[in-house]
């Protein structure tokens, strides 16, 4: 889904609690990943991995300048074949410490092997935060829950797309001075893919 699609969904949603409560958890998500520098870690269910939020997270993380957005996508079952960023395994969830920040999506029940890492991932002093179904295991660890329903008029999918946005719109300020490369190489592709200015 790209922006434009955003906004207009944003349109259709306007007076609803979805805009109020994505921009919410997407502040807390951005503030606990900015706040510590990174250390963002993302995973799933062993059914459902969330491929389409770090595809999204990395891109606004390139578009807002802030490379702290990047998760690192934790998979359940990682092949020795997969590429690097497609490889790691569960094993990180029990190198997490304080300073980083563990998004849990997850359409149902959590499971219990998942939650017996993301117990030992808050106990080491991370930040837990919980989108997807309700789970009163995980909503009860989450330091921020966004319950998705089933019955809602919203899918998972596409409030994974209204998180990741927010998340890349309300970033803050550049600091001021020499620009890193990845700030500058942002606003270009910024520039290129904006739209042509209106003419009268």
């Amino acid at each position: 889904m790209d922006a434009v699609r955003v906004a207009l969904l944003r349109e259709v949603l306007a007076g609803t609690e979805w805009l109020g409560a994505t921009r919410r958890f997407a502040g807390a998500l951005r503030t606990s990943a900015v706040s510590h520098g990174g250390g963002l870690l993302l995973v799933g269910t062993p059914e459902y991995e969330p491929w389409h939020l770090a595809a999204h997270l990395v891109d606004e993380a390139a578009w807002s300048g802030t490379p702290e957005l990047v998760p690192t996508l934790v998979r359940h079952d990682p092949r020795a074949s997969d590429p690097a960023h497609l490889a790691v395994g569960l094993g990180r969830l029990t190198a997490a410490r304080r300073g980083e920040t563990l998004l849990v999506v997850s359409p149902g029940e959590a499971g219990a092997p998942l939650l017996e890492r993301v117990h030992d991932v808050r106990r080491a002093g991370a930040t837990v935060l919980a989108l997807g179904a309700a789970d009163g295991e995980l909503t009860t660890m989450a330091h921020e829950t966004l319950v998705v329903p089933a019955a809602s008029e919203l899918d998972l999918d596409t409030v994974q797309h209204l998180v990741s946005a927010a998340a890349g719109e309300n970033a803050l300020p550049s600091p001021r001075g020499r620009r890193r490369f990845r700030d500058r190489l942002a606003r270009l592709a910024e520039s290129l893919t904006a739209p042509p200015p209106a003419r009268w």
